[in-house]
């Protein structure tokens, strides 16, 4: 073979292996790179927060997300300078994602939002538990605002009256989002629920907004009935019209810290707390629960009729006995009574 030949030989041969490590490097790059690495039947949401370190991460990319060649992913990821920065967030891995498009998503912090959704409650401990269990942040962090009388007063509220920020309802938050920004959320959406026309039927029945969660708060806990909300707001709006004591049960309850009381006794009655209202007259210094858009809009939609007197149906139905007169309620009331003789509820 003459040198020609021979060269010619060795330069094919070169190009060749060229050419093959080019492609294996093409193909392993694109592996890595841009191949399909999440094959979860569905789109998954992967969680992090302040404690999830790298390795619980590109577990729980194989576990949920499916991930097939997680250290192709952890390549990339230290290629792009992402295994050691993570934010917090909630993100949405679809199937056929590649490591490419999922270390730009959580890199980005590009997160889905999440549907929070709470309802009435009777407490903040229980609101607190309700919002801690759907986003990152700590209820105890949310209580302790709330506790804070600096902070409530920042708000426009005092720590009797804060349980009136909050609007029950379903919004779309980020699921890292800090107390403080939590906080702000439920202050935009108390301005936006407040608008002027809500304002004008509070001013007609002579109430602030916060006076009208407190009277809804008392409301609400007063009937299961939600039709008959609108009768007893009227209600307690004529005895407040008149100048006479709420005599509101419930906020004797929550004088005494004990909602599960089924029947209220003269050492009830007694309790020297400014949310007696058999004591004092007016409404309480603040709700006495978080009560529902429902219950807020039956006292600005009230029931007009001359009622000054309610009490529970003997039957026990949870449903109410309404009286004009003294002597009617009376009545109504020695029947509720005896109703509660016969059940040995003491």
């Amino acid at each position: 073979m003459n040198k020609r030949i021979f060269f010619q030989h060795w330069a094919w041969l070169c190009s060749v292996a060229l050419f093959l490590i080019l492609f294996s490097c093409g193909l392993w790059c694109y592996r890595i790179i841009w191949a399909p690495n999440f094959f979860a039947t569905k789109p998954v949401y992967i969680y992090i927060d302040e404690d999830k370190d790298w390795g619980k991460l590109c577990a729980q990319l194989v576990d949920s997300a499916d991930c097939m060649h997680i250290h192709s992913f952890r390549l990339l990821s230290d290629w792009m300078n992402y295994s050691g920065h993570l934010r917090t967030g909630r993100y949405r891995i679809t199937p056929g994602m590649n490591n490419l498009e999922v270390v730009r998503l959580l890199r980005s912090g590009h997160q889905e939002a999440v549907r929070l959704t709470f309802q009435s409650s009777r407490t903040l401990d229980e609101l607190a538990e309700r919002v801690s269990s759907q986003l990152m942040l700590s209820g105890n962090d949310l209580l302790q605002m709330t506790n804070d009388s600096v902070w409530c007063h920042s708000m426009g509220f005092t720590r009797q009256t804060i349980a009136a920020l909050f609007i029950p309802n379903t919004y779309e938050v980020y699921w890292n989002i800090s107390p403080k920004g939590f906080m702000a959320r439920m202050q935009k959406e108390y301005n936006a629920f407040w608008n002027e026309e809500r304002k004008e039927k509070a001013r007609q029945i002579d109430l602030t907004p916060i006076e009208v969660s407190t009277l809804a708060s008392i409301v609400e806990e007063e009937s299961a009935m939600t039709d008959e909300y609108p009768i007893i707001a009227g209600l307690y709006l004529n005895r407040l019209k008149a100048g006479i004591p709420l005599q509101a049960d419930p906020t004797v309850k929550f004088a005494v810290g004990d909602f599960s009381l089924r029947r209220i006794l003269n050492k009830h009655l007694e309790i020297d707390s400014p949310y007696n209202t058999y004591k004092y007259a007016g409404l309480p210094p603040g709700p006495i629960r978080i009560p529902s858009i429902q219950s807020l809009n039956a006292v600005l939609n009230y029931q007009k009729h001359r009622y000054l007197y309610m009490c529970a149906k003997e039957d026990f139905s949870g449903r109410h006995n309404f009286a004009v007169s003294l002597a009617e309620h009376n009545r109504n009331a020695n029947r509720y009574r005896a109703a509660l003789d016969r059940r040995k509820i003491y």
